[in-house]
């Protein structure tokens, strides 16, 4: 493992199409439960226990080794919402471009090749960080951090929010993000994909369908 692959794939300008999801902040914003930084670290903080918790582990356990083809379809399981579904997998396809150019591997094109139309992101972030060199705690920090900094970032744009305090919410979310990625590594270590975590967060669905019917909307998702 070496730190700076960990820093490449973290970053948020590797081109993976993050910057076109708001992780469901926009929704919350158009509802008034996003507000200012106070609510925005309490947004962040229930989602990352929750569906940060569950993807995280899905990477973790894809980094591990685990057979990504049944990783994808507990990710389809542990996504009720159609409309987050077919953000994941836009999303993993896009980071699939970015991952193969980076490390070609032969997990990549053999993942690539099943799921032409993507597979789910954190699966994909998996496979990727084990063909950087990476294992499931650094893959499962990964998610843990964009799960919360892609909110924030968008709430930025969503509210005129000051980015030094959307700054400082992710840095008081740091202890946190760092329990939630080693509760995921350490089950992925367990080798069994129905141990994986299965967390959720019904709002967040429920907000994703009636986000993706909006005629106008800034964000992808």
């Amino acid at each position: 493992m070496t730190l700076s692959a960990l820093l490449v794939l973290a970053d948020g300008r590797f081109p993976a199409g993050g910057h076109a999801h708001s992780g469901g902040a926009e929704a919350a914003v158009k509802a008034s439960r996003i507000k200012d930084a106070a609510d925005l670290e309490s947004f962040c903080r229930g989602r990352l226990h929750t569906t940060g918790l569950t993807s995280a582990a899905l990477a973790a356990g894809a980094a591990h080794g685990l057979d990504p083809y049944e990783l994808d379809a507990a990710a389809d399981a542990r996504t009720p919402s159609a409309a987050l579904r077919a953000a994941a997998r836009r999303l993993g396809r896009q980071l699939m471009r970015a991952a193969r150019a980076t490390w070609p591997s032969p997990e990549l094109d053999a993942l690539a090749a099943a799921f032409p139309r993507g597979a789910h992101q954190p699966v994909v972030l998996g496979t990727a960080a084990r063909a950087a060199g990476l294992g499931p705690e650094e893959a499962a920090h990964c998610v843990a951090y964009e799960t919360v900094g892609g909110p924030a970032t968008a709430a930025v744009r969503l509210l005129s929010l000051d980015p030094y305090q959307a700054t400082a919410v992710l840095a008081r979310l740091a202890p946190e993000m760092d329990h939630v990625a080693g509760r995921a590594a350490a089950a992925a270590r367990q080798g069994d994909v129905d141990a994986l975590p299965a967390a959720s967060a019904p709002l967040l669905d429920l907000t994703a369908e009636q986000h993706a019917a909006w005629p106008v909307r800034l964000f992808a998702s």
